[in-house]
């Protein structure tokens, strides 16, 4: 796919660019490289993590070059070399290969383009996993009946559903109720995990309320109360910006992780117990710290809880009303679930 982009004002772009910035200056690691040629498999977020200690205040370092339309976008084969401004680092551009600059438009393949964070799992993830309230679940639409009285249904089959079918919707998703969150402080119940099982497409309805769909993909049998919801439009935006939490997240924990493994490593998909409520908010990034553990003073005699322990940090990429799935982009040591969240 090739996209149009105009030039733009960069004084314009340059004040939105750096308006969130903090005060503070950004901490560089050990050993970077002055000059660093990008390459395919690259994105921000990781060339980010190898220059900044904090890799979350990228929009930072990254100076605005006067030679490029958009400075977000850059490509294997660019340079990237460190610059001081004024005592603070930053990292300029130069184009590994040509680039047709006028007043007019500039076509350019932005699929070759090096995103912030790879997204792909993402994606995929995000088209079958839903965490619903009760409400949600209970008055959703179900498969009642399967074809000739069968009671499971693959692709091509036909299955018949009740409850509400919006108007105008031909297309719906097939889940399964799943994992059943709650807080782990509270007790309160965060929501419902909506288990991905296929697709169906809407063939007629009759004045019984009885519904006939074409089941038009699975991931496993469909099966008899399983709940047909409306496909939603979803458009993963690629250029979020990573960045800390403007609020304070308390007792924030790992309830979830997805796959159900025992242990939580780097690209891992996780349900945290914070969602919009709390302030939370796609592209938010959080450190992950494991609990300290109780141990026994030999000398004082008496129970001690040692320290939390900073473990790896991740990213909030989907926030519903009281919980949020998060992709871990680092693990120092192995992770688990009721590992605590906390602001980087």
């Amino acid at each position: 796919m090739r996209a149009k982009s105009f030039t733009v004002c960069l004084v314009l772009l340059g004040s939105l660019f750096f308006a969130a910035l903090s005060s503070a200056a950004v901490e560089l690691n050990e050993d970077v490289p002055d000059v660093y040629v990008v390459k395919r498999g690259d994105t921000l977020w990781g060339i980010s993590g190898m220059y900044l200690r904090q890799p979350w205040r990228w929009p930072e370092l990254w100076d605005v070059n006067p030679q490029i339309d958009n400075p977000h976008l850059i490509y294997p084969g660019d340079e990237l070399y460190l610059t001081w401004v004024n005592g603070e680092p930053r990292l300029q551009l130069r184009r590994g290969r040509d680039v047709k600059l006028d007043p007019g438009v500039r076509v350019s393949p932005l699929d070759l383009a090096i995103p912030i964070i790879p997204l792909d799992e993402i994606g995929a993830f995000l088209k079958g996993h839903r965490i619903l309230d009760a409400d949600a679940l209970n008055n959703s639409a179900y498969v009642v009946a399967g074809d000739q009285g069968r009671l499971i249904a693959a692709p091509g089959d036909r299955v018949y559903g009740r409850g509400p079918f919006p108007d105008g919707e031909r297309t719906f998703g097939i889940f399964r109720s799943g994992d059943t969150y709650s807080d782990p402080v509270t007790g309160e119940l965060l929501g419902y995990q909506a288990v991905d099982i296929g697709n169906a497409r809407l063939v007629s309805s009759n004045r019984d309320e009885v519904t006939e769909l074409t089941v038009t993909r699975v991931t496993e049998e469909v099966r008899i109360a399983d709940r047909l919801l409306p496909q939603r439009e979803q458009v993963l935006d690629a250029t979020f910006q990573p960045r800390a939490p403007g609020v304070e997240v308390d007792d924030g924990y790992m309830i979830a992780v997805d796959g159900g493994v025992s242990q939580i490593g780097q690209g891992d998909i996780v349900v945290l117990n914070r969602g919009e409520r709390e302030g939370l908010e796609v592209g938010h990034v959080l450190a992950i710290y494991q609990v300290g553990g109780l141990v026994f003073d030999e000398v004082a005699r008496q129970n001690v809880t040692l320290p939390d322990t900073r473990a790896g940090l991740l990213m909030v990429f989907e926030v519903f009303e009281k919980a949020s799935y998060a992709l871990v982009l680092r693990a120092n040591r192995p992770l688990k679930v009721m590992d605590r969240v906390k602001n980087p």
